[in-house]
């Protein structure tokens, strides 16, 4: 029975048998399990007690008029047995959890099946307290209940992204000093030319220019040289490809690769825009005349942008392992589609950083996570071998944890960002699926600011 029962329940369990054993009880009785789940609630189960103004002297104390204890010799390596109405506890408990849906037995399962157990004195002794059994049971029901499964994604609809915030990004484009150099070649050139707009095929120029850096080099293993290049580029008579839309500061092109880059910088895990970025972003949009040389190359994009990868996946930043996790965890649940609660279980699953850590402290654990994930979300139709996409929400994220970065002027986007970030979008999956496991944000902002200052 006890392999259906998350962590935390677990740990509810062993705390009443270790309770039980330290008064010299000689069972295991309902309501050690009462004060094992007073000293185990975390989160929304521990503001219910709190909203009663319950502590633990005074649960204690009113158990201990309602059971007499007999102290005897205890074997100190052998569990204590379950009386008789702490085993119909937990197959409630079990009963529960299968009404509800759940593959698993939770934390709240075990406390809903207490409170509602009529044969042991914890009503008595939960009611003596002040404690409103009706309404608790009315949260916790609706706290365990699982959700529909979906085969749209819950964050798929949420869209508050506008364009003038895009225009406001790409001003951190040139925060990095490779990429302002990049971008100062490349208006220097259109001085020789007769332009007046940053087009992708100046943007490329200037980056191939830099014959030293390692950008250029991978390019000169694809026979993509400054020289080549530009010959190419002297032979287009028309600029049309640069035009889709409305004219700006860039190209419309332009700008469309300057928002990729933008984005893949954090996706990365990088808190600057560097010319790698560009470039990927670039093969990202494949739009514009940089774009249409490097096709008349014949250079294959898939194999450039993991020859650009791969020396930044040796760094090993934290973030892009998060979103690589991320992205996993959304296929194996058959989605195309990457919201704030994959973010969570990236950050669960990297576990070495500061954000991971937190979780850690907090008993959260991937199997855990995992489950209430699916059983906020469900499982798609299939396995989808499609690009992986971003919900805006969990773009969201991103942002905030790119500017908590810079904010702190690091090179890179951490974990503990990240986590942070998570914290900023109470509607989110992501902090749904941690109310569920115990946690808010409140303890998650003294977590980071504990390991910060440790």
């Amino acid at each position: 029975m006890f392999e259906k029962f998350t962590e935390k329940a677990i740990n509810v369990v062993s705390t009443s048998q270790a309770t039980a054993k330290e008064i010299g009880a000689n069972k295991v009785t309902p309501e050690h399990l009462l004060l094992a789940l007073f000293d185990e609630a975390k989160g929304f189960s521990l503001k219910i007690f709190k909203s009663y103004d319950i502590t633990r002297e005074k649960l204690s104390d009113e158990i201990i008029k309602y059971q007499h204890i007999t102290s005897s010799r205890q074997d100190e390596n052998r569990p204590l047995p379950f009386d008789d109405d702490y085993k119909e506890i937990l197959k409630k408990s079990l009963d529960l959890a299968n009404k509800s849906g759940n593959p698993t037995i939770l934390y709240e399962h075990l406390f809903l099946a207490t409170i509602s157990d009529k044969k042991s004195n914890n009503v008595k002794i939960l009611e003596s307290l002040g404690f409103d059994i009706y309404k608790s049971k009315s949260l916790l029901e609706k706290l365990v209940q699982k959700k529909t499964k979906r085969l749209y994604h819950p964050e798929e609809d949420d869209k508050k992204e506008t364009s003038d915030k895009k225009t406001k990004e790409t001003d951190n484009i040139f925060d990095s000093e490779e990429s302002a150099k990049v971008f100062e070649r490349a208006v220097s050139k259109l001085s020789t030319s007769n332009y007046e707009i940053l087009g992708t095929e100046q943007i490329l120029s200037s980056i191939l220019e830099d014959k030293d850096s390692q950008l250029s080099k991978i390019f000169e293993q694809y026979g993509v040289t400054s020289e080549k290049f530009e010959e190419k580029l002297s032979k287009i008579q028309s600029r049309q490809a640069e035009y889709e839309g409305r004219q700006i500061i860039f190209t419309p092109n332009a700008f469309t690769t300057m928002s990729s880059a933008l984005q893949t910088a954090k996706e990365l895990g990088s808190s600057v825009v560097l010319p790698e970025h560009i470039v990927l972003g670039l093969l990202k949009t494949k739009r514009g005349i940089a774009y249409d040389i490097l096709k008349a190359l014949k250079i294959p994009d898939d194999d450039l942008a993991h020859s650009i990868i791969k020396p930044i996946e040796k760094q090993m930043p934290e973030t892009l392992t998060i979103l690589r996790l991320a992205k996993e965890e959304a296929r194996r649940l058959g989605r195309n589609i990457v919201g704030t609660e994959m973010i969570l279980l990236g950050i669960i699953g990297e576990g070495t950083g500061i954000g991971g850590q937190v979780l850690s402290e907090l008993e959260i654990n991937i199997k855990d996570a995992r489950n209430v994930v699916e059983n906020l979300i469900g499982f798609g139709n299939e396995y989808y071998d499609k690009q992986i996409v971003f919900t805006e929400r969990a773009k969201r994220v991103l942002e905030t944890a790119w500017e908590l970065a810079k904010k702190e002027n690091k090179p890179k986007i951490e974990s503990s960002h990240m986590l942070l970030a998570l914290t900023t979008e109470p509607d989110s999956l992501a902090m749904k699926a941690l109310e569920q496991l115990g946690v808010d944000a409140v303890e998650i902002k003294e977590g980071v600011k504990k390991f910060h200052e440790a």
